[in-house]
């Protein structure tokens, strides 16, 4: 790859790799990380102020320490995380959940650590571990677990490893090398005095001992000689606190003050950075090479990453004398940049300062070259560039592009704020000819058809489109589309001899036929799922057709056998690219090398380099929560198997890169869940809410852009059936169901018995109550029978009685007319006969008697009552009151008792006295009541 250094104004500015930058607000951990380290999944470790700090490339988990105090030292060896902080010293093993799970070493040996001791440095080599201290340096042999303590003299300012020995140097820079658990001085030179060692390297005929504030020096059969870099005297003014050798020899060197230098194994400088060249921080505290060769820094206030291998570089102005990048071009060598206060150049192969050209002051819209010349839009006009020196051939109106007419080189049309003009060559120079009437719209895009067609896109007014008469003076036939519709940031240009306008709805291509814009599918692709930022359309010296989208660069290169359209992407999203929307910007330099402007310079890219390693997928983490309980991590090494209630999971995966412009994106899906994919995204969590019991397989798969899915992870889980539900209750379910089922039909048994008996008793209740009814009909009738049959007794004994009576009063006149008769000789013995007779037959008694027996009959026990009632009543009383029963009258009475009717009442008054009855109740009224 090219370097390509720059300059702005005084200070020197470089093409740089990328720089990621993680602070402590995005890890959520302290400021300060003292060292580094990487395992073999590629995970990430960091020695930090608050604790062991992990970085998986998704997702930063910090692990305090166990005193909760500084980690000042970490190191990965085999499975196991290292670390070392104030008063102790041990190691970290991750367990089945994927988390880290602390063992203390120094507790073994606690009596033998001095007070406040710290550990700085740990090292490895073969089978011991070897952790230092400012006091000590304690070896531990991880065969038999014991430990060797080596005690100097004087305190260990830091610790070293070789490929085949282990060095420290003491307060006193004495340097000494650790030969079967002892000491032995190996360098006291007196160049190291007052210097201390940064690190110590192997070369190929000695050691390579780098130092604080004096550069390197090679160590060689006990001589010292100095090794000099370009550096040097940058280095003498800064204090070196950690350096790495890296793989292909080269070295990177931090600074307490001056950030980090790249130099070569010769000694060159190849990249020299700073805070204002993108660092977080200029206090380098440590340096690691990962596996992917990119440079982490431990830095006094957050974390950054310099990925040296990519094919990416960028160009930062801290200084703001360039500005927004609006174009870009290399002519003869020179690379042109053409920002929003002017246009610059520089050599493009040597390491020259950016030169403003006079007379550009103020923005520079494009930059366009034909017939060998360089044209330049501007917000003044359009200048012609020649080295460095500018003419401004136009100045009427601002000039947004250049267009050469077809078949016309020595015409060239020019997009101004006021509509089209031409540009003539006449006698080898370039003039302003005339602008074309009829059309005074600005023309920021605009392209011309073979037939002298000119279409231009306005944001604001939509698409128009007229013809240009034969001369290019004057439009005519001025037509404006309604469809497509105008869009902000839209763009138009021609491709393949085709026009293409690009809005927020989708990218038409031109019907040369219809003269209508059709939607192609195709280009539109790009803007699918919001990825809408810009319709800028910009064609390469190459034939590809880029376009920028939220997340993508994506360019089209046309196949040769069919004409179609080949889609490319270029994982770069627009907040990393920080371009001007509407004004995106991007330059073929030559065959594979391109530039890309930025509102704070530009960054450059080999095209053909633009493959990455595809890292391994690790699922990092499975967390479980019950409602509104906390998050539980499970193994994920094994099978899981989950309560009912433990059903929401939430997976963790991720690919462990760090290149700033890679960005993975992920594909899952839960069989048992769903029945697709989801949709690719970047995310590395997803969270299953309220699954039902059941078994299920979570697969993950992750690419990257351009890249065919090549990594997955599957894992199998089981959601367990409440207790409730399980086969054992279902069974007990199905016992109970039968008990239940059994009473159920016993209990029904019992209610069908009751309710028929019941029903019987019911139905025989009801049988005798017919039957009381029968025999109470029955006796109503017996009783209105025997009513009838006391009427007719009534009746009877009334007739008898009245019989009586007239018999009686018959009697009682022949007698009275027998004793009126004259002859009463004559008559005498017949007299006497007769009135024998009469006396027998006229005797009240036997009167009496026989109606005494009939009343009995008919009113039975009515003289008994009365008698008990009124025991001092006589026969003649009775008689009365049976008399009066039957509610005779005084005057029907007298003749039965054979009295005046006078008697009759007087006998009534008397019984009313003898009955004893209040003056109010009627004699006759309480013998019927009787």
């Amino acid at each position: 790859m090219i370097l390509l250094v720059f300059f702005t104004g005084i200070i020197c500015a470089q093409d740089l790799p990328p720089i990621v930058k993680y602070s402590s607000t995005t890890y959520s951990a302290g400021n300060q990380n003292w060292m580094v380290s990487q395992d073999k999944n590629h995970f990430v470790y960091f020695a930090n102020n608050e604790g062991l700090l992990e970085f998986n490339g998704s997702n930063w988990t910090l692990y305090k320490s166990p005193n909760e105090t500084i980690v000042r030292s970490v190191k990965v060896i085999g499975d196991k995380v290292f670390t070392g902080c104030y008063m102790e010293f041990g190691y970290w093993i991750r367990e089945k959940n994927g988390r880290l799970k602390y063992s203390s070493l120094s507790q073994k040996i606690k009596s033998k650590i001095n007070v406040d001791e710290q550990f700085w440095n740990i090292l490895n080599y073969d089978q011991w571990v070897i952790f230092q201290s400012l006091d000590k340096i304690y070896i531990y042999d991880t065969k038999t677990k014991t430990f060797k303590i080596v005690t100097p003299k004087n305190n260990i300012l830091k610790s070293f490893k070789t490929s085949s020995s282990i060095y420290y140097q003491t307060v006193n820079y004495d340097l000494f090398e650790i030969e079967n658990g002892s000491s032995r001085l190996v360098l006291n030179n007196a160049i190291l005095k007052n210097n201390k060692i940064v690190n110590i390297f192997d070369v190929t005929d000695g050691l390579l001992i780098h130092t604080q504030f004096d550069g390197f020096y090679k160590f060689t059969n006990g001589s010292l000689v100095k090794f000099n870099t370009e550096a040097d005297s940058d280095i003498s003014s800064s204090s070196i606190y950690s350096s790495q050798m890296i793989e292909n020899g080269n070295f990177a060197i931090g600074t307490i003050s001056n950030g980090v230098f790249i130099l070569t194994k010769e000694g060159k400088v190849k990249y020299h950075i700073t805070q204002r060249k993108g660092l977080s921080n200029n206090t380098v505290l440590s340096i690691f090479e990962d596996i992917d060769h990119n440079i982490w820094l431990g830095l006094d206030n957050g974390i950054n990453c310099i990925n040296l291998q990519s094919p990416i570089r960028s160009f930062f102005d801290d200084t703001g004398t360039l500005g927004t990048v609006y174009a870009s071009v290399l002519h003869k060598g020179k690379l042109y940049i053409g920002t929003n206060q002017g246009l610059f150049y520089k050599d493009f192969l040597n390491d020259n300062q950016f030169k403003f050209i006079k007379g550009t002051k103020g923005q520079v819209w494009s930059l366009f070259v034909h017939d060998g010349n360089l044209f330049c839009g501007h917000d003044s006009g359009t200048f012609i560039i020649e080295n460095e020196s500018s003419k401004q051939i136009f100045s009427q109106s601002g000039t947004w592009k250049l267009e050469v007419v077809p078949n016309r080189k020595n015409l060239l049309l020019q997009g101004n704020y006021y509509g089209i003009s031409v540009l003539e060559k006449v006698n080898n120079q370039w003039i302003f000819r005339n602008k074309i009437s009829g059309f005074n719209y600005s023309s920021k895009h605009f392209e011309i058809t073979n037939s002298n067609e000119i279409y231009v896109s306005h944001e604001y007014k939509g698409i128009f489109r007229f013809q240009l008469d034969s001369d290019f003076r004057k439009g005519s036939k001025l037509y404006t589309y309604t469809k497509p519709e105008k869009g902000k940031n839209s763009g138009l240009s021609k491709f393949n001899n085709a026009i293409y306008y690009a809005y927020k709805e989708g990218i038409f291509k031109l019907n040369q036929k219809t003269k209508e814009f059709e939607i192609d599918k195709t280009l539109s692709s790009v803007f699918e799922n919001n990825e809408y930022t810009s319709g800028k359309l910009i064609i390469d010296n190459s034939n590809r057709l880029w376009l920028f989208s939220k997340n993508y660069i994506n360019y089209f290169t046309v196949n040769k056998l069919n004409s179609e359209l080949k889609k490319n992407v270029i994982s770069i999203p627009s907040s990393i690219t920080n371009s001007m929307l509407g004004y995106e910007n991007i330059t073929q330099l030559n065959n594979s090398n391109y530039l890309i402007g930025t509102t704070d310079g530009y960054y450059t890219f080999k095209i053909d380099e633009l493959n990455f390693k595809n890292n391994n997928l690790v699922l990092s983490n499975i967390s479980i929560n019950k409602l509104n309980g906390k998050l539980i991590s499970f193994p994920i090494t094994e099978n899981g198997k989950f309560s009912h209630d433990e059903n929401n999971i939430t997976f963790s995966y991720t690919v462990p890169g760090y290149n700033k412009y890679i960005i993975t994106e992920y594909q899952y899906l839960l069989e048992g869940f769903q029945d697709e994919w989801s949709d690719w995204s970047s995310k590395s969590t997803v969270n299953f809410k309220n699954l039902s019991p059941g078994d299920y397989t979570f697969k993950v798969r992750s690419k990257f852009i351009n890249s065919q899915p090549e990594n997955s992870v599957v894992y199998t889980f089981t959601i367990s059936k409440p207790w409730y539900s399980t086969n054992f209750a279902l069974i007990i379910y199905f016992l109970l169901m039968c008990v239940f089922a059994y009473y159920i039909n016993k209990a029904y048994g019992n209610y069908y018995s009751k309710q028929k008996q019941k029903l019987i008793e019911e139905n025989n209740l009801l049988l005798e109550i017919k039957e009381l009814e029968n025999e109470q009909q029955l006796m109503k009738l017996r009783n209105e029978q025997l009513s009838l049959d006391v009427n007719e007794k009534n009746r009877e004994l009334a007739l008898s009685t009245m019989n009586l009576i007239k018999k009686d009063e018959l009697l009682s006149l022949i007698r009275e007319d027998l004793k009126k008769s004259s002859d009463e000789s004559s008559s005498r013995s017949i007299k006497s006969i007769i009135a024998t007779t009469i006396n027998k037959n006229v005797s009240v008694d036997n009167a009496w008697n026989v109606f005494k027996e009939a009343f009995d009959s008919a009113d039975k026990d009515f003289l008994k009552k009365v008698k008990q009632a009124h025991p001092t009543l006589t026969p003649n009383d009775l008689r009365l009151c049976a008399y009066l029963r039957l509610n005779l009258s005084s005057k029907e009475i007298a003749p039965l008792l054979n009295i005046s009717v006078r008697s009759v009442e007087i006998k009534r008054y008397r019984l009313r006295k003898k009955m004893d009855l209040p003056h109010e109740t009627g004699l006759v009224e309480y013998i019927l009541s009787i």
